[in-house]
């Protein structure tokens, strides 16, 4: 089992590369891995760099390829293989837009036509899963030609045609661009809309299976490893996980609030069952805090039902004042939002369910990663959301260092870094167990050859309430506060 990792933007941690490299050696020591969210050129684009203009280089402003060469000698350093599209500003379009069919980069992306060569019916057309309102293409002019050009997520995302030969040599270009700069982990970004089969939603279709395949064992001839990032049904998950070496946990996220809102651990205990090994241990992210991933999604029961969905994001919203409401999306075709765009701070509302929470994610097996703005203990950016009017920048803060110093004086933010720092224990080099102890109680262990981790939390509405026993060579500790874990 190896240690935990953090989630970052480069530019919203102390503004700088050199800064987050300054946390890495310090106070956040015992982290052995980092994930730096997309810092091609450039980092600030219409969708916060999933929209590059070149995946190939380091946005100038941040540093270069020598930064995370850096970094990655002492670090796990992941990056993002944006495998679904590119900026309509990147080279490759604007020359296939100038150029047409004598451009070196036609085929590259994928045209309406080419998914329906025959045209398509209204049915065929609707049917594609889109997280985003609206239909999933654009007209863009091309040597003098309209043409409808898909665009899964924005007008400004253009996607890449996977199949053919410009695309799959667009992709090779970035996977080597990654291995020189250090990275060990390839995060596949929106794998699961970049393969188009009429007939079906086009989403983690058996067709994308194979393709995630395929692509897995391309990344492995560079010596990486790969990260499958999807937000699907939980049996999605099940399906993707043989076929990598990592996938999300995206489940236990809104299993845990479903848990504190309602007082009850049976939902956790039914995914435990189920859960596959080589999951990356998530709570909130970037995109921010799922809720879809656990609920019920094409007609296939969740772990959670759909009104117990609808009843976290009453919750959310009733704990952060209204805001959540205002700031999450709901896609088309759907009844609620993916995500809850909030803080999970703020969305708890509770410092020991929040710290419980993280402590359920690093004791579970896997490699636990936590998101900057979770590491700080961060509340609602009200002020970034107005000023963008985009619902994800409430949970995007950008730290100043003297807010970073600040942050970490929270006991909060301690007891999350104590739980880095036993997370390297050799316990987590032996056996896991969990079991149900009452309607509102649950017990987690490792037990190694040498050390040994007993933990029990209680998600009684109000008053949860955890014990952490750390047994080792150099005696026992048994940790029953926020604070008493801080001090760790």
């Amino acid at each position: 089992m190896s240690g935990a990792s953090i989630l970052v933007y480069a530019e919203r941690v102390g503004g700088s590369l050199s800064e987050i490299e300054k946390l890495l050696a310090g106070p956040l020591k015992d982290f052995s891995g980092i994930h730096v969210l997309p810092f091609f050129h450039p980092y600030d684009g219409d969708d916060a760099g999933f929209d590059p203009i070149d995946h190939g280089i380091v946005d100038p402003r941040l540093g270069n390829w020598t930064d995370f060469k850096r970094i990655s000698e002492t670090h796990e350093l992941t990056a993002d293989l944006i495998v679904n599209h590119a900026s309509y500003l990147s080279p490759e379009f604007l020359d296939w837009q100038e150029k047409g069919d004598a451009s070196e980069f036609a085929g590259m992306f994928l045209t309406y036509d080419v998914v329906f060569p025959n045209g398509g019916t209204e049915a065929g057309i609707t049917s594609f899963y889109r997280p985003r309102p609206g239909f999933p293409f654009t007209a863009y002019n091309v040597a003098g030609e309209r043409r409808l050009v898909w665009t899964t997520f924005m007008p400004s995302q253009v996607d890449i045609d996977i199949n053919h030969p410009a695309g799959q040599d667009y992709l090779d270009r970035v996977l080597r661009a990654l291995k020189s700069g250090g990275v060990k982990v390839v995060r596949l970004d929106a794998i699961g809309y970049a393969v188009k089969t009429p007939g079906t939603d086009s989403f983690m279709t058996p067709e994308t299976l194979e393709f995630v395949k395929e692509l897995t064992e391309k990344i492995h001839g560079y010596d990486m490893r790969v990260l499958v990032e999807v937000h699907a049904h939980y049996t999605q998950q099940l399906d993707i996980a043989p076929l990598v070496d990592l996938i999300y946990d995206f489940q236990t996220a809104p299993l845990l609030l479903h848990s504190f809102f309602t007082g009850t651990v049976d939902r956790l205990d039914n995914w435990f069952k189920i859960r596959p090994d080589n999951c990356l241990n998530v709570l909130d992210t970037h995109d921010g805090y799922g809720v879809i991933d656990g609920g019920p999604i094409g007609g296939r029961p969740g772990l959670i039902t759909q009104d117990e969905m609808a009843f976290i994001f009453k919750k959310a919203e009733e704990n952060t004042g209204g805001h959540s409401a205002i700031a999450s999306v709901i896609p088309q075709w759907f009844d609620l939002p993916h995500q809850i765009n909030a803080t999970l701070p703020n969305i708890l509302a509770n410092d020991t369910a929040y710290v419980i929470s993280r402590m359920v994610q690093f004791l579970l097996p896997g490699e636990p990663q936590v998101y900057y703005v979770g590491l700080f203990n961060g509340m609602d950016d009200k002020e970034l959301f107005a000023t963008t009017a985009q619902g994800r920048d409430t949970n995007r803060h950008n730290y100043t260092p003297a807010e970073i110093d600040q942050a970490l004086k929270s006991e909060v933010t301690q007891a999350i870094i104590a739980m880095a720092r036993i997370r390297r224990s050799s316990a987590f080099e032996g056996n896991f167990a969990w079991q149900v102890l009452g309607s509102d109680r649950l017990a987690m262990s490792w037990t190694g050859a040498k050390d040994e981790l007993h933990f029990e939390f209680a998600t009684t509405v109000g008053a949860p309430s955890f014990s952490l026993v750390h047994k080792s060579a150099a005696g026992e500790r048994r940790f029953t506060t926020i604070a008493e874990l801080a001090s760790f």
